[in-house]
């Protein structure tokens, strides 16, 4: 698992949706609030599902729930610190309620409640369930045993809980981009990553369960998806038998592994494949990778070269720069064997776009290890980046194994110099650009500006541009505005680290804008 999982550590509060019709008069609001990854998005969405079906209501005022659910990340301690911190505000609001009505419930869920349900349980008493990421079908189990006044967990980990029979609720209505989880759990052991230890062994959804969840996000509008997982491109289906004989794919040359190689199960490439052809002007993203899975022989690099609706972008999560280090974190891969792998994936996608996970001050670090991972940085120019600095957690590897030896402030230093590294880097590969048309699918305005518009290039890169009348280049240039949900081409004029500005030409459509 990499850090491009774990960017958001401030609360996403995630906007409520309409009412729901399954929901009976005066049955007991949730609040749910997300903080971390991509895959706590999913996971809430699965949540709700699973509480709606007990005939639960949604609410986006907090003052009006009756339960307080807060899905949570533990890569970090400023992650987790971050919910500390909140259980502090919902303390008075807890006692507050206690004095006017109906006791307010609390919850933890997610990995936070994995690694630290005894804490969470006994500190100050505040919190009511605890429920990690396999125990959400307990949900409404353990909010009955929390409304007779006791505390109630669910932390077991599961070697084969994939929801695959929960559709999610989407916690946005009308929503133009959704995440669909294909997979949980990690088996890499990188000697620093916890989620291992709080999302349990790998396993992958069935492809029918996931293909069923992209047709109905179709249905519903959504433009854009997103595949996640721990390690996604190691996707392996067992659920049908004709599936199991399959021989164990290579990895990419140079790259090992720390278990032995899995046969049988239908791969990664496949499920690229299948959905990618449910919806010809829907765009395909996955995340995250692991380079070791991305064999010179592997046909995902293709099909994202042929396919006009999976992204030309790819998520190769380096970690750091030096070989020393990465055989310290247990990456299995060299500088130099990273460094092929992006000259195979350039040459393979003429124009892709790259991002990266980096981690500044790892145990043993030192100036020259630092140094190099500032050099990779250089040399690749990735267009996207995401770097922290080193955070150690309990019951991993390095935990056990290694001393966390960098001072906090040589590991500040060091990160603000890979960040000012990766911003005029990528200020160059961005500036790039400018005179070039993109295709750009419209999210919403912007929020320094209403009356701009804001998107993403398929690169991934938010573009912001004039929200203007526009012509229809396919309803014979129709004049209107574009909307969220609309793929707007737009012509580069300027450029810094992190976004793109322009000047809109026409609204178009994926295949249209692919064709031309």
């Amino acid at each position: 698992p990499d850090l491009r999982h774990f960017l958001r550590a401030a609360a996403v509060k995630e906007p409520g949706p309409p009412p729901e019709t399954g929901s009976a008069p005066g049955a007991a609001k949730v609040y749910l609030e997300t903080y971390g990854c991509q895959m706590n998005v999913s996971d809430t969405e699965i949540a709700w599902a699973i509480l709606q079906r007990s005939g639960y209501a949604r609410t986006k005022e907090l003052d009006e729930a009756d339960v307080v659910l807060l899905v949570t990340c533990s890569v970090r301690e400023k992650a987790e610190q971050a919910i500390w911190n909140r259980l502090q505000h919902l303390k008075a609001l807890k006692a507050r309620r206690q004095q006017a009505r109906a006791p307010l419930r609390v919850g933890i869920l997610g990995c936070m409640a994995e690694r630290l349900k005894e804490e969470i349980l006994h500190r100050e008493k505040l919190v009511d369930i605890v429920a990690g990421p396999d125990a959400y079908r307990d949900l409404p189990r353990l909010l009955a045993v929390a409304e007779s006044g006791q505390q109630a967990a669910n932390v077991l980990l599961s070697l084969d809980e994939t929801y695959a029979d929960i559709l999610p609720v989407q916690t946005s209505a009308g929503g133009t981009t959704a995440f669909v989880s294909v997979m949980r759990g990690c088996d890499n052991m990188c000697t620093y990553c916890i989620v291992p230890f709080t999302r349990g062994r790998e396993r992958s959804r069935p492809i029918a369960s996931i293909l069923q969840e992209v047709r109905m996000l179709s249905d519903q509008g959504v433009k854009e998806v997103t595949l996640l997982g721990q390690n996604v491109n190691s996707y392996r289906d067992l659920s049908e038998v004709q599936f199991q004989s399959a021989a164990a794919p290579g990895l990419s040359r140079g790259f090992s592994t720390v278990y032995k190689a899995k046969a049988g199960g239908l791969r990664f490439a496949h499920l690229l494949d299948q959905v990618s052809r449910i919806d010809p002007e829907m765009r395909i993203r996955f995340t995250s990778p692991h380079p070791k899975d991305f064999p010179d022989e592997a046909s995902v690099l293709q099909l994202i070269q042929e396919r006009h609706n999976i992204c030309k972008q790819l998520h190769l999560p380096a970690q750091s720069g030096s070989t020393r280090v990465l055989e310290a974190m247990r990456r299995g891969y060299t500088r130099e064997a990273y460094l092929d792998l992006v000259h195979h994936v350039r040459d393979s996608i003429p124009g892709v776009s790259l991002s990266s996970d980096f981690i500044a001050g790892f145990c043993g670090e030192t100036e020259e290890d630092h140094q190099q991972t500032v050099s990779l940085l250089r040399e690749v120019r990735y267009n996207v980046g995401f770097l922290f600095a080193y955070s150690m957690r309990q019951k991993t590897r390095a935990y056990h194994r290694l001393q966390d030896d960098v001072p906090a402030d040589v590991k500040r230093r060091w990160l603000e110099e890979l960040i000012a590294a990766f911003r005029e880097e990528a200020a160059t590969a961005n500036a790039a650009l400018v005179g070039q048309d993109q295709l750009v699918l419209v999210e919403g305005p912007s929020k320094r500006s209403a009356s701009e518009l804001c998107g993403r290039n398929d690169g991934n890169i938010k573009v912001i541009f004039p929200d203007a009348e526009l012509e229809d280049a396919v309803d014979c240039g129709a004049l209107g505005r574009a909307r969220p949900g609309d793929y707007v081409l737009v012509k580069v004029t300027s450029a810094s680290s992190q976004t793109l500005r322009g000047v809109p030409l026409c609204r178009t459509t994926l295949s249209r804008a692919a064709a031309c």
